[in-house]
């Protein structure tokens, strides 16, 4: 199975009505996940892609009618946190969200009401989660992997499709890729992915990409080295970019030596991780033990 959701979970789309939702609703319709309902305040009542999907106004009212339990969010950024708030008062169990760019303080207060409920965020500014051959939430390309082994958790987006595009083409699959998310504050990080993984029957061997700036990457390290059996494999981005500067997005920023990628190498290496040096030796490192 998936890791985090079954295969026949129900889905609802936040922001189906508008574009990217519009858009990446149909690709994960077509990679067979079960998308139930749409919400879009305003369009209630109304039907999409082809007359399939109904739309309410309020998460509660597609809960209600469809039995949804998972959404993945495609809302402005201005509007976001609440759409991610309506979620959870909702009791949705599991929420990804694929929006970028969502205000500091909206997350900080996400954060603190994450604590008060059982919904898990996968996000913000996450890819979302693909198992090949069962579910796709998100906006993960399908076509770029086939089903295998080898789960893949990251911070990184398109730097996530190369990788896993190019394990494919060697001859590898994944069993999950999922995204955590590039801002500074997320839902879910490494270590709670991490032990989904270990749990997983279908995975045998885990890569971890890392990037810049936050700890998330140092507390993965921790983890893998206490609690993961599996063989464990690394990436590191951003040797060399410099202190202060945003890279690529709001989270990779170094403001001290804990953030740097030099020192989160350092830390993989120490805890006996195997690593990978550049994107082309990934494939080959996965693939020959």
């Amino acid at each position: 199975m998936s890791i985090l959701v079954k295969k026949d979970i129900a889905v609802l789309v936040q922001g189906i009505t508008g574009k990217e939702g519009s858009f990446h609703a149909q690709k994960m319709l077509s990679c067979g996940t079960r998308i139930v309902a749409g919400v879009t305040p305003g369009k209630g009542g109304d039907w999409v892609l082809d007359e399939k999907i109904p739309v309410f106004d309020t998460v509660k009212a597609a809960i209600e009618t469809t039995g949804a339990e998972a959404s993945v969010i495609f809302v402005p950024p201005d509007h976001a946190a609440d759409a991610i708030f309506e979620a959870i008062d909702a009791q949705l169990r599991f929420v990804i969200c694929v929006t970028e760019g969502i205000p500091l303080q909206d997350m900080m207060r996400v954060k603190r009401y994450l604590g008060t409920s059982e919904t898990q965020l996968i996000g913000p500014n996450s890819p979302g989660l693909l198992s090949p051959g069962k579910i796709k939430l998100g906006i993960i390309p399908a076509d770029i992997a086939k089903p295998g082994n080898i789960g893949v958790i990251s911070r990184s987006g398109t730097l996530t499709y190369e990788i896993v595009n190019a394990v494919s083409k060697a001859g590898g699959g994944i069993s999950s890729c999922i995204g955590i998310g590039g801002d500074p504050i997320l839902g879910t990080g490494y270590v709670e992915l991490l032990e989904l993984f270990e749990e997983d029957p279908e995975t045998e061997k885990i890569l971890l990409i890392g990037e810049i700036g936050g700890r998330f990457e140092e507390d993965a390290v921790r983890f893998i080295s206490q609690h993961v059996t599996k063989p464990a494999y690394a990436y590191i981005v951003g040797k060399s970019a410099p202190e202060g500067r945003r890279m690529g997005h709001a989270g990779a920023i170094i403001e001290k030596r804990a953030g740097s990628a030099a020192y989160k190498i350092e830390m993989i290496k120490n805890a006996g991780i195997r690593l990978a040096s550049s994107i082309e030796e990934i494939p080959a490192l996965l693939l020959k033990s």
